[in-house]
Order: structure tokens, then sequence, then C-alpha cells
């Protein structure tokens, strides 16, 4: 009699910025069939109440500026429980092609001959703004939106920033509140006016989410007056005008930026 032999995969699952409610359909599903989940720091445990009572749940835990699961066990991890059969479920915060190494670990998946399959999630990128009323785009105020690190893979790997200060788009910033004077500095180096409006958003779409709305000038100094900490995105330009009310720290503050 032929055994059959279950063949196995990974799935690069975004779970979406936090609120479980934002999970998307079909990762819920993948999360449900799953026979082993491994779990970013950030995804918040809510979204595992989709999972089998069989599966086996792997906190890796990655999270800038503390102890991390090393990449390497993470990726090795993936591949000897393919090769064993089983259905792996990768689940990151956000979008798992955003920020969230999902690139590299597919390219080194299919290097290892392991089906791999990516399901998107919402990014704390989109989420974050939108929470308080802030749209990316703008007919009036922008035409674009760039997103880009905070906190790159090596001391040299960041954006260029004085090149980015002169572009007319918004700026969503993810990874950037430890580094937040030295990203001003650059900004407003490269010819950023002070003015330009900025919002800080921490743990969006979670029940403990913080905001501010301040401006470029008065970025540090609002982060360490607010007490705002990582996971956070900043977000840089006049589409920060759109902010609801409710989102700043200080109402008058809004109301300069809205009249300027």
């Amino acid at each position: 009699m032929k055994v059959q032999v279950r063949s196995g995969k990974v799935q690069l699952v975004g779970a979406g910025p936090g609120d479980p409610e934002l999970l998307t359909l079909k990762a819920a599903k993948a999360i449900a069939a799953a026979d082993v989940i491994l779990v970013d720091d950030l995804v918040n445990p809510d979204v595992l109440e989709h999972a089998s009572a069989e599966a086996r749940i792997v906190p890796v835990g990655k999270r800038g500026g503390c102890q991390s699961t090393p990449q390497e066990f993470i990726e090795r991890m993936m591949i000897a429980e393919a090769r064993a059969g089983n259905r792996v479920v990768r689940l990151k915060g956000g979008d798992p092609f955003i920020f969230g190494r999902g690139g590299e670990e597919r390219a080194h998946l299919q290097a290892e001959g392991i089906e791999v399959e990516v399901i998107n999630g919402i990014s704390s990128g989109l989420a974050a703004p939108s929470s308080i009323g802030v749209p990316l785009t703008h007919r009036d105020w922008s035409q674009g939106a760039i997103f880009v690190t905070g906190h790159g893979k090596t001391p040299g790997a960041e954006p260029d920033w004085a090149a980015l200060a002169k572009l007319p788009f918004t700026l969503v910033i993810y990874m950037g509140i430890a580094r937040c004077a030295q990203i001003q500095a650059a900004l407003l180096a490269g010819g950023k006016p002070a003015s330009t409006p900025v919002a800080v958003v921490q743990s969006a779409s979670r029940a403990q989410q913080a905001q501010l709305i301040t401006t470029l000038g008065e970025l540090p100094n609002a982060i360490a007056a607010a007490g705002i900490a990582s996971p956070g995105i900043i977000v840089i330009g006049d589409v920060v005008r759109c902010a609801e009310q409710s989102a700043a720290c200080e109402p008058e503050r809004l109301a300069r930026l809205s009249a300027a």
C-alpha cells in the first residue's frame, strides 16, 4: 500500500494593524486551517481566536529596539515544518510585504522549494492616518504618498531625507519614533518647512491608540511631551489638516494648522 505524504506550505499572512475586525476573510481562513502559527509580537492575540484548538502557536516576537527571535531561526522553522507536511502560517502585524520582511522570507522559502502564498493585510500606514480622519492623498494638498522606514537594516541604509523633503507628497514613516529628532533635522535641512503639519499615531486601531497633531518644527518635543512611543506611525504633509478635532492633544494647535 502506497503511503501518501502530505505536502506542506507556508502562508505569509498579514494580521492588520491591531483591530481584529480588520482581519481579512482570507487571513481568517488561513489561520483556521493552520497546523503551526508563528506569531509576531505586534499581532493582536485576539486574532488567534480563529486558530484551531490543535494548532501549535509559536511566538516569534520581532520589535525594534527589543530582544527578537533571530530571523534565521524563524526561516529554518518554517522550512522544517513545511517539509514535515504542515500548513504553516507566518502571522505578521500589518501587511507582510510592507516592512514585514515578507519579501526576504518568500525568496528564502522558494529557494528551498517550499510553496509560499502571501495573504495581504491592512498596513498600519493606512490604518493610522485614517483612524484620525487623515487621507494620504487629497486633490488639493497631495497627489501621492511615500512609505518609508525610519529604521534601516544598517546605520547607513536609510531614506534620502533631503530628497524626500523636496517632494510634494505625504510622507508615512514607519519605525520612526525613536529617531524622530534625526528625521526632523534631516527633513528641515532638506528644505521641508518647519510649519509642515505632522500627525503621530501609536497603536493604531487598538483600544490603547494614542495620537497627536503637531508641526515638523515641534515634532520631537511634542512626542516627548505626549508620551507617544513605539509602535507608531508618523504622517507628514498638508493632508494632516484634515485630522478630526478629537485627534489633537491640543485642539488650539489643530485650529492654527487648519487656518494656516
